[in-house]
């Protein structure tokens, strides 16, 4: 099935992989994996031919290699991360920017997708050279700059003196986490809905199917956010089948095409007042307006206190989730396709400041399903993780399911980890029979 983000569908997604070698100061080197879906129409939306912002994302990724391949920093993967986000990034993006032929400027979500893989590599790396897994990585023995140095906080009784991630961490992953699974746009929920078109691959198609199948308990819903009466009636019809067959918990997802609270209260009222049982499953709302928060920077405190309201493509750093504090965001959802590094951090303010996490999906396949699940295991979420790579693609990441399958099914309504070990993110890379193209590029030595 295709997937709908706001305007735009995705049928098809190119995957950046990234394999980053690293050197100690004694010598002693490793290797590490990251990588990502360029989802394009997630990242750069745009009425702009999708082939150019393919094409330009591509580019993006080829030239982001060999900046990293020059980059001679030492320290831990969190200090490095973010001193490249922060002053090699601009300067790469701006170049790509510059000789990009699109028509409009490369947004810089879909940079920090592109900078991702690179990052989650080092990750990794990293974990792979201390041969202990990444999440192990996280305390103060391996940090040379500890989290004053990156973060500060909103109120003058928090410090960061001393700390780092694995103060805000959980102090064991969860194992099993429960899966959220995406009604689509264009997901049929009945008979009524079937157009004879839909693929007969095997999978289920009606929402129903689905539900029965992976015994799912949470389920998001994409709405379009500029028709108040569409998105009513299909929070309804979504809800209603929630409530015959046992699902638990709902979410909303408006892809950022609203401009004004007044039409996600509006919505929400009338759900309180004729649909209470589909009220109270709603757990939180996600991103409903524009990301970019300082050109929209609206008082959201209308929603925030009717349901929790979660940032997501809006929290590209930490200083963006304090601003949307400031405007009454209440969580913030969390993307490892915005950079391990940057996930990490903005978990922290976030948590040290009261705020709820949720960890999202970027339709994630193959390796780059398991930091995505990893993350949402240490950093302790509002309920589960977002994982739909199994509705949309569920043949690419066959191979890996070989090792994982807990990863790439969902079983009693969620996800088991057991199989996550070793070093590094605990990819047991060795043990996957994938075969590999040939690398787009390689740099350095």
């Amino acid at each position: 099935m295709p997937i709908k983000f706001g305007p735009e569908t995705l049928s098809s997604v190119t995957c950046a992989r990234v394999r980053l070698r690293i050197q100690s100061r004694d010598g002693r080197t490793a290797e590490g994996w990251g990588e990502t879906p360029l989802s394009v129409q997630w990242g750069w939306p745009s009425t702009f031919a999708y082939e150019s912002r393919h094409k330009a994302m591509k580019e993006l990724c080829l030239a982001l290699g060999k900046a990293w391949a020059a980059n001679a920093e030492s320290g831990h993967p969190v200090e490095i991360g973010s001193d490249f986000e922060a002053a090699v990034l601009p300067k790469v993006f701006a170049e790509a920017n510059r000789n990009a032929i699109v028509g409009e400027p490369m947004p810089w979500l879909a940079a920090l997708i592109c900078a991702s893989v690179f990052d989650v590599a080092l990750h990794d790396a990293f974990g792979n050279l201390h041969q202990c897994l990444t999440y192990e990585t996280y305390g103060l023995e391996y940090f040379n700059r500890t989290l004053e140095e990156f973060l500060t906080p909103a109120d003058r009784t928090l410090s960061f003196a001393g700390k780092t991630a694995a103060d805000f961490l959980l102090p064991k992953r969860k194992e099993k986490l429960s899966a959220w699974h995406l009604v689509g746009g264009l997901d049929p929920l009945g008979a009524a809905d079937l157009t004879g078109k839909e693929p007969n691959d095997g999978y289920p198609v009606l929402l129903r199917d689905w539900i029965a199948r992976d015994g799912l308990n949470c389920l998001k819903i994409k709405l379009r956010g500029n028709d108040e009466a569409w998105d009513y009636e299909r929070t309804v019809r979504v809800g209603k089948i929630a409530i015959e067959t046992g699902v638990r918990k709902l979410s909303a997802d408006f892809n950022c095409t609203v401009n004004d609270p007044q039409y996600v209260v509006e919505i929400l009222d009338r759900l309180r007042a004729d649909e209470p049982e589909i009220f109270n499953r709603l757990l939180y709302i996600e991103q409903p307006f524009p990301y970019d928060l300082e050109k929209n920077p609206m008082d959201v405190r209308s929603i925030s206190s009717r349901k929790s309201l979660f940032l997501d493509e809006s929290a590209h750093n930490w200083k963006l989730v304090r601003l949307g504090r400031e405007l009454g965001w209440t969580g913030v959802a969390l993307k490892t396709c915005k950079t391990q590094s940057g996930a990490l951090l903005s978990a922290c303010w976030a948590k040290a400041h009261g705020m709820q996490i949720m960890v999202q999906d970027l339709s994630n396949p193959m390796l780059a399903q398991i930091p995505h699940v990893l993350l949402a295991a240490h950093v302790g979420t509002i309920e589960g993780v977002e994982t739909n790579g199994m509705q949309f693609y569920p043949e690419a990441s066959k191979p890996e399911a070989t090792v994982h399958p807990g990863l790439y099914q969902r079983r009693n309504g969620g996800l088991d980890l057991s199989t996550i070990r070793g070093s590094g993110f605990g990819y047991r890379l060795n043990e996957i029979p994938r075969e590999l193209p040939g690398p787009t590029a390689g740099f350095g030595s």
